[in-house]
């Protein structure tokens, strides 16, 4: 259990790109319903044993609500990672044109940092760019990167997510960056599920370089939970599972995937994601899951289109 986390993308925010979301949300999606529904949802996950607790200063009110729990609740040895890099500007409306805008500049970090820092305070334990991809202007701008090495001196974990169909490549980038001599980031949170592998390679790497390694979208957005190849069906029933813990159980197979968030929006919904501990997949359903990779750029354009609801 420890090995997974809760993240925070789906409820920190009325619209989001995960499917099956909407039934399981509040009806109204105001601020305060939102906030009770984070706190519903990171009540449980604590008690299920979990202890790392993913957002980002694009999740809406999701680092203000995960802050409000941290201090109502004052739980013990969790892990809370946070991301910059997007600013949310869907002003809490579900038909917003445009929710968040992407911008890797010194001058957003700087922002940023301050404002998560006061959402978390000390409790962020690890803060990372958010979808790093390889036309970054961070990889050229010293100056940020040494801005970020000022994080990780005063104890903070720095890192960097990844999307897109250059993931691998961005990541292996990523990890030669240095500071002063030093390796700039220590995580790396990257997107991989049954449907899309190809930073499986890059990311082994990462971990056996020592990087903390962080899987997220492992169910491709709700996809695999709901719209399953029948391959991935077929699989879940042998093991007597929901495709949703099957997808789960998959990353968790991953020995270099050291921690596999979860993007449960429910109680409800978050119980049935950790039916996955209880499924050790053979090396025929591995194989079997294997065959169900595409390419991805097929894969991060079919994305590209879903909609926020």
């Amino acid at each position: 259990m420890r090995r997974l986390g809760i993240g925070l993308a789906a409820v920190g925010r009325p619209a989001y790109i995960n499917v099956g979301r909407a039934e399981e949300l509040p009806l109204n999606r105001g601020v305060d319903d939102l906030r009770r529904a984070t706190w519903d949802l990171l009540d449980a996950a604590y008690a299920a044993g979990i202890r790392w607790m993913d957002a980002a200063r694009s999740y809406g009110r999701a680092e203000e609500f995960l802050g409000g729990w941290l201090e109502d609740r004052a739980p013990h040895n969790v892990t809370v990672s946070s991301k910059w890099g997007y600013a949310y500007v869907g002003d809490w409306d579900i038909e917003a044109p445009v929710h968040e805008l992407k911008e890797h500049s010194l001058a957003r970090y700087r922002s940023q940092y301050a404002e998560t820092r006061t959402l978390l305070g000390d409790r962020l334990s690890v803060y990372q760019v958010h979808s790093l991809t390889m036309d970054s202007t961070l990889f050229k701008d010293v100056r940020l990167q040494a801005a970020i090495a000022e994080a990780a001196a005063e104890g903070v974990r720095v890192g960097f997510s990844t999307s897109g169909p250059e993931q691998a490549e961005t990541i292996r980038r990523a990890m030669a960056l240095q500071v002063s001599g030093q390796r700039l980031f220590s995580t790396v949170q990257s997107t991989w599920n049954i449907l899309e592998t190809s930073a499986e390679e890059a990311l082994r790497e990462a971990h056996t370089d020592g990087l903390h390694v962080i899987l997220k979208e492992v169910m491709a957005n709700g996809k695999l939970a709901l719209r399953p190849p029948m391959a991935a069906r077929t699989v879940a029933f042998e093991n007597r599972v929901q495709p949703d813990a099957l997808a789960i159980a998959a990353a968790l197979s991953r020995p270099w995937a050291d921690t596999v968030l979860i993007g449960a929006v429910s109680p409800a919904q978050l119980e049935a994601n950790l039916r996955a501990m209880g499924v050790s997949l053979d090396e025929r359903e591995l194989r079997v899951l294997a065959r169900l990779s595409v390419p991805p750029e097929r894969y991060w354009s079919e994305r590209s289109t879903l909609p926020w609801t």
